[in-house]
């Protein structure tokens, strides 16, 4: 074992290999505020990748409720289990301390406890050959992948073995809250998938950090989808080998032949379709030490980095994953600090009570095909102000500005202009009733 620094943890951890960083790396931002469950993007991914034999459960983009969907079912919960399991053994906590954020080495504080490669040390799967904790998820759980969707299981009715109530006439609700949860894979810095492979068929690409498998190489042990604590690497039972999101790479590339956009980097196919506008995408500068280049124009690096309002996904795996999220405001704090961390109260507060740069910024979700490399705000007149209440209780004013922001792609060219208010256009009265 190595040991490598994981910003998101603020330590160095425990990882079969050497550390190595691409030039750039994909990374996105989804904002769980604005999702309306359509499953647009789940549907653009499966008809452009995954429409083939072997392919039918197979779901590389999936949104699912939360707190009782998920895909494989109770894919969280079950890992979450069983690194508790081995800190019970150990008698240690999976909590986190509270320390000073150096240039952007400890945002969140410093995780004490063991991640998913430290902790396969003391609590072994059933199959102790793996060097990254984890699990195989049975058939059946890949089956349902929008189980409970907008529902909960019905309390005190019968149930079978997925969940389902057998005999009832009423659609349960959930009780309290939901939410949706949109799940890619995270070419994770530090994959799981990578480091259980025991032919070392995954790899990170070093232009982009996309981490793909090398379908020649790779002989279906599955030792990748019990190592991923995303349970994003997928078995095909017709071609025996392991599949996965490929973060739709030619568009990465500018060499997606069915869009002509100078050869400039685009959006991929789940990030293009998104009717709900929950989606920024980048491609971010790493350094020699791993951490994203300081970059105040990139949009990426202001909302993860300088502002915090985008959060990994259970930073616990230690896996560093590079897809983020704006947590919901309406859920429970003490859930959502499970799933994202100690930064949620900050994320909130900066998300209900926005700067003028956050307020602009958000303008550019999905606002175009090309990925931005940079932004420039031109600012606006005020509209109006109002008083908001923060996690905390502090009161605090929103003030709105008509700021116009401009995103420009990887050669500098201007791809898009927007302003936070969104312009009115009234019908003119020879085509009132037109469509």
């Amino acid at each position: 074992m190595a040991d490598v620094f994981n910003w998101q943890l603020g330590r160095n951890m425990k990882y079969p290999y050497d550390a190595k960083y691409p030039q750039r790396q994909f990374a996105a931002v989804f904002n769980i505020n604005r999702c309306i469950g359509c499953q647009t993007c789940t549907m653009a991914c499966k008809s452009t990748w995954t429409f083939s034999r072997g392919q039918e459960y197979m779901w590389w983009n999936n949104v699912e409720t939360k707190p009782y969907g998920g895909y494989p079912q109770f894919w969280d919960v079950k890992i979450l289990n069983l690194l508790h399991e081995a800190h019970q053994h150990q008698n240690k906590a999976m909590r986190w301390k509270k320390t000073k954020n150096q240039e952007g080495k400890s945002p969140y504080g410093e995780y004490e406890g063991m991640t998913v490669f430290e902790s396969v040390e003391y609590e072994h799967p059933e199959n102790a050959q793996s060097r990254v904790l984890g699990y195989l998820p049975q058939d059946s759980e890949w089956a349902k992948p929008n189980i409970h969707e907008d529902t909960s299981p019905a309390h005190g009715l019968e149930t079978d073995r997925l969940g389902f109530v057998k005999k009832t006439v009423r659609l349960p609700e959930h009780e309290s809250f939901f939410f949706y949860l949109q799940r890619i894979c995270n070419h994770c810095t530090y994959p799981a998938c990578l480091a259980a492979c025991p032919r070392k068929a995954i790899y990170k690409r070093p232009e982009d950090g996309v981490v793909l498998i090398d379908q020649e190489r790779c002989r279906g042990y599955r030792k990748c989808v019990e190592a991923c604590p995303y349970k994003k690497a997928m078995y095909n039972g017709q071609t025996k080998v392991t599949e996965k999101c490929i973060a739709c790479y030619p568009r990465l590339e500018g060499k997606d032949a069915s869009i002509t956009l100078d050869g400039v980097p685009i959006e991929t196919r789940c990030m293009s379709a998104c009717v709900g506008k929950i989606r920024l995408q980048g491609l971010v500068e790493m350094n020699d030490e791993g951490l994203w280049k300081q970059d105040a124009e990139n949009p990426l690096y202001v909302l993860v980095h300088k502002l915090q309002v985008a959060l990994p996904l259970y930073p616990e795996f230690g896996t560093e994953p590079n897809i983020y999220y704006i947590p919901p405001r309406w859920a429970p704090r003490s859930y959502l600090r499970q799933m994202f961390g100690p930064g949620v109260d900050r994320a909130i507060d900066q998300y209900a009570n926005p700067t003028r740069e956050l307020l602009a910024i958000l303008q550019l979700f999905r606002a175009q095909r090309e990925i931005l490399f940079k932004f420039q705000i031109q600012n606006g007149p005020k509209l109006f102000d109002r008083e908001v209440t923060l996690s905390s209780g502090k009161k605090a004013v929103l003030e709105v500005y008509d700021d116009t922001v401009i995103g420009y792609n990887k050669v500098g060219k201007e791809c898009v202009r927007v302003s936070v208010q969104e312009p009115v256009y009234e019908r003119p009265k020879s085509h009132f009733n037109s469509i």
